[in-house]
């Protein structure tokens, strides 16, 4: 099931050129229009799969025709719903949508929080954080985001030490202490995971340490913790969709007991329901 929905960036945009063609009329006729299928764009680990199982045993029952587009590259989602491409998006976080909101004058809104992916440290050289030597290599990602929060990580796991009242634009230079020299290499956060075999550690995204069949849970070196985390995934729209019926739908079911218990069974830990 885990790669059951994939597209390349070619069919993604044919998609949305269908989208576009079939939309036909305005903007807002085509967003008045509850009675076509709601159209999700989403990660496609875990969030497509949890949009899969919704769409294959509670949706029917709950009257919501539902339709799961998997994007392989998050960073196009926004766009797409921006655009109208699809009508709602599941894989982000606060943080990541308010830089985004931000950088490029968009109002894309949340709707409801259902689940946190904790971001670990991995390596295939070592067995624990302290193993770390001098002079050791670790990738983060390069997103301002992701890059901030993996150097929170390390911060809470003694492996550096950031200055006080750090946000989330911090990078390697708001670092204070530094007591093992650590060496960063900034990547695409999709490439993370395949970095492992060329620096000492990593610190990846819990949705590619899943792909790239890591569980954030057993063997993650040091994790973050799901208190009080600000990194929880929603569903998001653009603003003025909140109120549509069909998305109004959706939230419930995601955060329904049966999505909770298919969270936990399927991800053991390693992805955590915020609900």
């Amino acid at each position: 099931m885990r790669n059951a929905i994939k597209f390349t960036a070619a069919a993604l945009a044919t998609g949305a050129l269908t989208l576009g063609l079939t939309a036909c009329g305005s903007e807002k006729d085509s967003a008045s229009d509850t009675s076509r299928p709601l159209v999700v764009g989403a990660s496609t680990v875990p969030h497509a799969e949890i949009l899969t199982y919704i769409k294959d045993n509670l949706a029917k029952k709950a009257g919501l025709d539902l339709d799961v587009t998997g994007f392989t590259d998050y960073t196009t989602l926004n766009p797409a719903t921006e655009d109208g491409s699809v009508d709602a998006n599941y894989f982000q976080n606060q943080p990541y949508l308010d830089e985004f909101n931000q950088k490029n004058g968009t109002d894309i809104v949340p709707v409801v929080t259902v689940h946190l992916e904790p971001l670990g440290l991995y390596s295939k050289k070592l067995k624990s954080a302290d193993e770390l030597k001098s002079g050791a290599t670790i990738a983060v990602p390069n997103d301002t985001v992701n890059e901030a929060r993996a150097l929170k990580l390390l911060d809470a796991g003694g492996i550096i030490t950031l200055k006080d009242g750090v946000g989330n634009d911090a990078t390697p230079k708001d670092i204070t202490e530094n007591p093992k020299n650590i060496e960063f290499k900034e990547l695409e956060a999709a490439q993370t995971p395949r970095s492992l075999d060329d620096v000492d550690a990593a610190v990846i995204n819990g949705n590619y340490a899943l792909e790239a069949d890591l569980s954030p849970a057993k063997d993650a070196l040091v994790s973050e913790s799901p208190k009080d985390n600000p990194y929880g995934n929603f569903l998001a729209v653009k603003k003025g969709n909140e109120d549509d019926p069909r998305v109004a739908k959706l939230a419930k079911l995601l955060t329904s007991a049966e999505v909770r218990k298919f969270i936990e069974d399927k991800y053991d830990g390693s992805v955590i329901p915020s609900f």
